[in-house]
């Protein structure tokens, strides 16, 4: 796990809700505090969508809703001339993204022995914290996942031009 502080604030908050370079990561959670707070659960409900919009796009019964989908949401919650009090995004990859994570990092790991691999993005205090994380259904103290998901998010970060200092 690391953590780091992401420097240039007002370019990353515009490349979080409006741009989509966090779009192919799943939405677990959000939290935005303003005049009120308010909670995102991101797992889907069903009920919502008829049964072609859930094959339309590619939405699985019980799944956690691509934060594409929810991120319109959140920009609507975030924007104005008043900056949040807080906000916190818990974003995961997809399955078939952390199958492809897992095959890549020679770790051993396979999608039985793991939950998520996460991001988590927190602002507080003026400043934006962004932490990895996994969380693993077995207990190993193999981290070699752990050390190739820190890598893959730096290197997914330079890429998107986010500056960044370690914590």
């Amino acid at each position: 796990m690391i953590a780091l502080k992401l420097t240039d604030k007002k370019t990353f908050i515009n490349q979080l809700l409006c741009s989509e370079i966090f779009d192919h990561f799943l939405l677990s959670e959000a939290s935005i505090a303003k005049d009120a707070t308010f909670t995102i659960d991101g797992h889907m409900n069903p009920s919502f969508y008829s049964k072609e919009e859930l094959e339309e796009q590619n939405l699985s019964k019980d799944s956690i809703l691509p934060y594409s989908i929810l991120r319109p949401v959140c920009y609507q919650l975030i924007r104005g001339s008043r900056t949040p009090v807080y906000f916190k995004f818990i974003l995961m990859l997809s399955p078939e993204n952390m199958a492809n994570t897992l095959a890549c990092s020679e770790s051993g790991f396979t999608s039985n022995d793991v939950k998520g691999i996460f991001i988590n993005l927190t602002y507080q205090n003026g400043n934006i914290v962004l932490t990895t994380g996994i969380s693993y259904t077995i207990f190993s103290t193999n981290h070699t996942l752990d050390q190739e998901w820190d890598k893959l998010i730096q290197k997914f970060l330079m890429k998107n031009a986010v500056a960044y200092e370690e914590l």
